[in-house]
């Protein structure tokens, strides 16, 4: 799979993944059950440092959305696992997050039931808001597509209800990038998805 690289705005510079402009695709939580929430693995989402304060302010808040395994499990082992750098969230049995809130068979996210509920003004870590867009870092930035079996079901939806990729993440990239970004890069993603030149 190539990736194009375009200058989104005069001060940031991004290699975008040639699958992001193609794709159709938008979760159905209902049919795929938060399955990005619980993969199988011994990491869980990436984090950003300065989300780690975050996710420590607001745990007390959360704490009532999670169930007594994860809360055990995040004060055994911790909130985050890993090193500066290259932090990621807890994980329950090598699978599911540790901040995952069941509604039965759905997992949730806790801090984004909590931002709904106007407790917190913080949604959740950007790796998961953005899903399954995902941001490699380096000199400039990457954007790539990551396709898991557990999303079949949002890229149905996507191609069924002809939502594309970029229109349904357009919130968490301005989140990451800002508005004027996202007007450039939706632009250019418009010009991809009529160019024939791009290998994918």
């Amino acid at each position: 799979m190539s990736e194009v690289p375009e200058t989104m705005t005069p001060d940031k510079e991004v290699l975008i993944d040639a699958a992001i402009p193609r794709t159709k695709f938008a979760c159905d939580l209902s049919r795929c059950k938060g399955g990005c929430c619980t993969m199988h693995g011994r990491r869980g989402a990436p984090l950003r440092e300065e989300e780690l304060d975050e996710i420590r302010r607001l745990f007390p808040v959360i704490t009532k959305y999670l169930s007594e395994e994860h809360v055990k499990t995040i004060k055994q082992d911790g909130m985050f696992q890993g090193l500066a750098g290259d932090y990621t969230t807890q994980v329950v049995k090598e699978r599911a997050c540790a901040f995952v809130s069941w509604e039965g068979e759905i997992a949730t996210c806790a801090f984004e039931k909590a931002f709904l509920n106007a407790e917190s003004r913080w949604r959740k870590p950007l790796s998961c808001h953005l899903y399954p867009i995902r941001i490699d870092p380096g000199i400039p930035e990457r954007l790539r597509f990551e396709y898991i079996r557990e999303c079949e079901t949002a890229l149905e939806r996507g191609e069924s209800e002809h939502i594309r990729l970029t229109e349904f993440l357009e919130s968490p990239l301005i989140r990451a990038y800002g508005k004027e970004w996202v007007v450039e890069f939706k632009d250019y993603c418009r010009h991809a998805q009529q160019c024939t030149t791009i290998e994918v």
